[in-house]
């Protein structure tokens, strides 16, 4: 899996763990975590906007939502907050860093304009990244 792969399931997996192994649930307990995820990045207004727009659509009354948003949505946005303290939103930064992976030194081309002609998939990639160069500067 690529970096923000597995990072997403890192941040899930208090939500894996508690499904009954079901694909469904599985699947039920991913797209929560993806659901958490993208709020967590979201600017706190827009959040709350989003939030509201979405209890209609759950088909949940009030009091239901409000436990819903209290016991696994607060949580795991907290969650984010605490696994990912540098996570930059819009996309600006270092994608490596706020994922927790080591810094990379300014000298280091991150993704070249071309993959490097030769390079095989699962090895190293050769810009310094340390990763897999399929996941890389490969992709």
């Amino acid at each position: 899996m690529g970096a923000i792969a597995d990072a997403i399931s890192r941040f899930a997996q208090p939500l894996l763990d508690a499904a009954d192994g079901s694909p469904q649930e599985i699947q039920r307990a991913l797209s929560l975590g993806q659901l958490c995820w993208n709020l967590a990045l979201m600017p706190e207004d827009s959040r709350e906007q989003s939030l509201a727009d979405m209890q209609p659509t759950l088909k949940m009354n009030d009091a239901d939502f409000q436990e819903l948003k209290r016991d696994l949505i607060m949580p795991m946005i907290r969650r984010h907050h605490a696994m990912f303290p540098n996570m930059q939103r819009l996309g600006t930064g270092d994608p490596h860093a706020a994922l927790g992976e080591p810094a990379r030194s300014p000298s280091v081309q991150i993704h070249p304009p071309k993959p490097y002609a030769g390079t095989g998939r699962n090895a190293r990639c050769p810009c310094g990244s340390g990763r897999k160069y399929k996941v890389c500067c490969g992709q």
